[in-house]
């Protein structure tokens, strides 16, 4: 008898964030994991002591994975209206991660304030910073506003309210961004 395929932890996670991005977190649950890895529930309950700790695991790769995602191209002419579009590209293509990070109070609950102190965009702002020739503080207010105008785009995309259109969601991104420039040399 061949010996049993042993389920890894990462195997669970891996299926797991494969789950929730094509059927969404709502379908998570121990049974869908287990049909997806050929196996019953024990082996994947066996790494995690709760369905809840299997979505956090699967949260850390869909976060790595947006990440990769939406960063913008060293060739990028402005790396901020690429983030912002890759970002507004990412809801439209990744709906059930889109929603699942961002949408979710349990996984992503994460508020505004939080995000701006995210040691992570730390990096985003002195680069704008210096991009734009302001200073840091301006440079965090000129972010939270595009980020806000991001995010709105984004949300309308993944829960299909609003038809995905590349060249007036640029426009749109573009309008904010230029505008947040002229606010910020006070003209």
């Amino acid at each position: 008898m061949p010996p049993k395929v042993k389920v890894t932890k990462k195997m669970v996670a891996d299926a797991s964030f494969e789950l929730i991005r094509s059927a969404g977190h709502e379908k998570l649950n121990a049974r869908t994991i287990a049909e997806y890895l050929g196996c019953s529930t024990q082996p994947v309950l066996y790494s995690f002591k709760t369905v809840d700790e299997i979505r956090e695991a699967a949260y850390d790769i869909a976060d790595s994975f947006h990440t990769e995602f939406i960063m913008p191209d060293e060739r990028d002419e402005n790396p901020m209206l690429a983030l912002g579009l890759n970002y507004v590209r990412f809801a439209q293509e990744e709906k059930n991660l889109f929603r699942f990070l961002f949408q979710t109070d349990k996984f992503g609950g994460k508020d505004v304030s939080a995000l701006m102190s995210d040691p992570g965009l730390s990096e985003i702002l002195k680069i704008m910073a210096v991009g734009l020739k302001v200073d840091k503080k301006k440079a965090r207010e000129m972010f939270m506003t595009f980020f806000c105008v991001a995010h709105g785009l984004a949300s309308l995309l993944a829960n299909n309210s609003m038809k995905y259109d590349e060249k007036q969601c640029k426009k749109m991104l573009e309008n904010v961004f230029d505008g947040m420039i002229a606010a910020g040399k006070g003209v």
